[in-house]
């Protein structure tokens, strides 16, 4: 009886080693668009969020690290596919990332419901931030019509009486010109929505020329971007019309437009010479390590590893129990590269918003400059609607 006690006792121990050893090794699947015309978006998400890792040993809460990497190549169905594979096949225990709102609507209900944690790093559709709202979802970025709702705020500041207005006919273009309005006191000439990733914008500009606006607001992110950017200098107009955007002219399209961006006034959560040490390493760290200027995308990416590092942290590395981890998701705190960054009810950031323009810096390129807060501690229009 002695000895199967022991053996007991023994088999007992072994088995808590083993499940000890398997709580210190978490699964996160990353999923962005890393192709196409605005695969840059994407793959400046994977890099930063895969520099945050380095920056802390290789390991998140001291648990060992396993990234799966997905490409939903900006379609929704596949992006379907690839959450079911990460869940089902790869076990993951998180799944960050998702790019464009297209993909985020579609792959939500799937992930929250099969009580896989979501950490989004960029997607932010209305949706989800309001009624539809989820106790899995936990996001480091921002709403969608709050990004916009800054250069809305900096309009009426600045006296424009009449603003065109034109994106990408999807869930974030809709947000997009929802959340400019909403802080936009003037008027609203017209709204127009085109064709995801459309060329050519030569017809829509000439239009917009023809309506005499005193100033143009854009949401064109990717290669949307610098194909509409291009052709509004080539029509003459940059520099002329004053031109408005947010996720148009940023750190994944500048280095295609350099001295044509010049002049450029965006709205962002995030500009590359924000004063606090975590972003000055981060910076320095990611330009070393790719050799380019990181976009507001890659900070919130970094952000969300460490979010993740922070609450794995509270459960010593265990990703096991999924009501633990999301507990400690909802109280970590970690500095975010940013500025000041806390989670409002609905698990969406209350933070700050950016005027950040394109000057030439001290090497004589082109490059982003703070120039103040737009939107002080800022939270969306929705997050009251949130049942949390």
């Amino acid at each position: 009886m002695k000895f199967k006690f022991s053996s007991v006792v023994m088999a007992a121990g072994l088995a808590a080693m083993g499940l000890s050893a398997q709580a210190q090794s978490v699964k996160i699947g990353f999923m962005g668009t890393l192709s196409g015309p605005a695969g840059a978006l994407g793959q400046d998400q994977y890099d930063a969020f895969m520099l945050g890792i380095e920056h802390l040993g290789g390991k998140l809460g001291g648990a060992t690290v396993q990234v799966i990497k997905e490409d939903d190549q900006l379609k929704a169905d596949l992006g379907v596919q690839l959450a079911q594979k990460l869940m089902e096949r790869d076990k993951v225990d998180i799944i960050t990332g998702v790019t464009f709102s297209n993909v985020m609507m579609a792959i939500h209900k799937p992930i929250t419901d099969a009580n896989v944690l979501l950490v989004g790093s960029n997607a932010g559709p209305s949706p989800l931030t309001g009624k539809g709202c989820h106790k899995n979802f936990f996001s480091t970025s921002w709403n969608n019509d709050s990004l916009h709702e800054s250069m809305g705020q900096h309009a009426t500041d600045t006296g424009y009486k009449k603003v065109y207005l034109l994106a990408p006919n999807y869930q974030a273009g809709k947000d997009a010109l929802s959340g400019f309005k909403r802080m936009y006191k003037g008027s609203v000439i017209d709204e127009v929505y085109t064709t995801v990733n459309q060329p050519d914008y030569s017809a829509e500009i000439a239009q917009l020329q023809a309506a005499k606006p005193d100033a143009i607001y854009v949401f064109y992110p990717g290669g949307m971007g610098v194909n509409f950017v291009k052709q509004y200098q080539q029509a003459g107009l940059l520099g002329k019309l004053p031109m408005l955007s947010t996720s148009t002219v940023d750190g994944t399209t500048l280095p295609a437009l350099k001295d044509i961006a010049l002049g450029a006034v965006t709205g962002s959560p995030y500009s590359p010479d924000i004063d606090n040490p975590q972003n000055k390493k981060f910076v320095d760290d990611f330009k070393k390590k790719f050799n380019r200027v990181p976009s507001l995308y890659a900070a919130q990416s970094y952000d969300a590893a460490m979010l993740i590092n922070a609450a794995l942290v509270k459960t010593g590395g265990r990703a096991d129990n999924r009501d633990t981890l999301r507990a400690a998701l909802k109280s970590a705190e970690f500095k975010s590269v940013a500025g000041p960054f806390k989670f409002n009810t609905n698990q969406f950031p209350i933070r700050n918003f950016y005027r950040v323009d394109v000057a030439k810096d001290a090497t004589g390129q082109a490059a982003f400059v703070n120039k103040g807060v737009v939107l002080k501690d800022h939270a969306d229009a929705y997050f009251k609607e949130c049942a949390l």
